[in-house]
């Protein structure tokens, strides 16, 4: 439990269908380099404990400070200086949440975990257990709020993993759930949505960098190489992005369109050329792996020519894995209610999603989650842009 609406509504609708209920409030930031003021930790902790106590059930601190530094905080940085721009908060759900925190309720001795994300978990087809009742595979699904939906969040969610979870909240919107808030009278019922870094909250993210990477000044480029203003550091800037400090004297609105951490250069240009046709995966991760073996309607038939514009070696494991084209998908680039259609394919051991009409700001390191409909087949991490 956050301290947030979301989870303690989740809270009360799991002890209204009978379940025996603890509320946990994870501890998993106190360092020097973001205030207190920023983090809101001991606000959410009184807010937790408010509302655990308003629903009558017990309450516990689960602390992963050393975790959450190590497997998140420290990877985040060093993505950064490899030019590279990560999600924090699915480092978060993948290392800490779905993992950790998993591990210790369990060892703890409770059967399952809840938590208040708009997601939808659901037995696949034709999987319900005849003997035992028991789901052999599950879905994960949108939730019901197509605006708040948090299945980018956490589509590296494993069978097991979501055999053991619960989202009581996945089948409402969010109005509904402030309605029941209200209509319960629960602490957190006005309480404004949290946002920011999981754990860490709203903070200024260029700042924060500055807490562990160094300034370095370098040129801003155009597309040309001509030399248009100064910066602070490559690893500060991200594709797309519009603001940029130190540019000075242009007519024409100029968007960051690339960046180089080695040569220290943040090339710029229109915003037509930040869109690119496609992406190559890494990390590739299917939720349901028998998922297109079951669908074969989504099989698409093989084309020499995207297999040429796949990298030598891939091309060259091509006979040890197969290829595959899977098409009538949709993919998230980045967090939000929209979804754009396009391919996904695996050429030897690389999977790439080709998109219908080229996409803004495809930036690597961000994740790319794949949709069939309202299922979310998962995703990976994005290595490589295919102009």
């Amino acid at each position: 439990m956050s301290g947030g609406v979301d989870s303690s509504v989740a809270a009360y609708l799991l002890k209204k269908e009978g379940y025996q209920v603890v509320g946990v409030f994870m501890k998993n930031w106190s360092f020097p380099e973001v205030s207190l003021k920023h983090c809101q930790l001991f606000k959410d902790y009184k807010d937790m404990v408010k509302v655990c106590k308003f629903l009558k059930i017990p309450y516990l601190v689960f602390s992963f400070e050393k975790e959450y530094k190590k497997r998140v905080m420290e990877r985040f940085f060093r993505e950064y200086k490899t030019d590279r721009t990560p999600n924090p908060d699915i480092l978060c759900n993948t290392e800490i949440k779905f993992d950790l925190f998993l591990k210790k309720a369990i060892k703890l001795g409770a059967d399952l975990i809840a938590t208040g994300h708009h997601i939808r978990r659901k037995c696949a087809n034709d999987q319900l257990s005849i003997t035992n009742g028991q789901c052999k595979k599950y879905h994960l699904l949108k939730g019901k709020d197509a605006i708040k939906d948090q299945t980018y969040f956490v589509y590296n969610l494993t069978q097991n993993q979501l055999s053991h979870c619960l989202f009581p909240i996945g089948e409402y919107s969010k109005d509904q759930i402030r309605k029941i808030a209200h209509k319960l009278g629960l602490p957190t019922a006005y309480k404004r949505d949290s946002q920011g870094i999981c754990f860490i909250g709203r903070i200024n993210v260029k700042d924060f960098l500055k807490t562990k990477i160094a300034e370095r000044e370098g040129n801003i480029v155009d597309m040309k190489g001509n030399v248009l203003g100064k910066h602070e550091g490559a690893w500060f800037y991200t594709i797309g992005q519009r603001r940029i400090d130190g540019l000075s004297g242009t007519t024409k609105p100029l968007y960051v369109v690339a960046t180089d951490v080695k040569k220290n250069l943040v090339i710029v240009g229109p915003d037509r050329a930040t869109y690119r046709k496609g992406v190559i995966l890494e990390k590739f991760h299917l939720i349901d792996k028998s998922y297109f073996s079951c669908h074969p309607e989504r099989s698409v038939a093989k084309s020499k020519d995207l297999i040429k514009q796949i990298p030598r070696q891939a091309r060259n494991d091509r006979g040890k894995s197969g290829n595959e084209s899977y098409g009538g998908l949709t993919a998230k680039p980045r967090y939000g209610p929209e979804v754009y259609p396009g391919k996904l394919e695996k050429r030897g051991r690389t999977w790439r999603f080709m998109f219908t009409k080229p996409q803004r700001a495809l930036t690597p390191g961000q994740s790319l989650v794949i949709y069939d409909k309202d299922v979310c087949l998962g995703g990976g991490v994005i290595k490589k842009i295919i102009n």
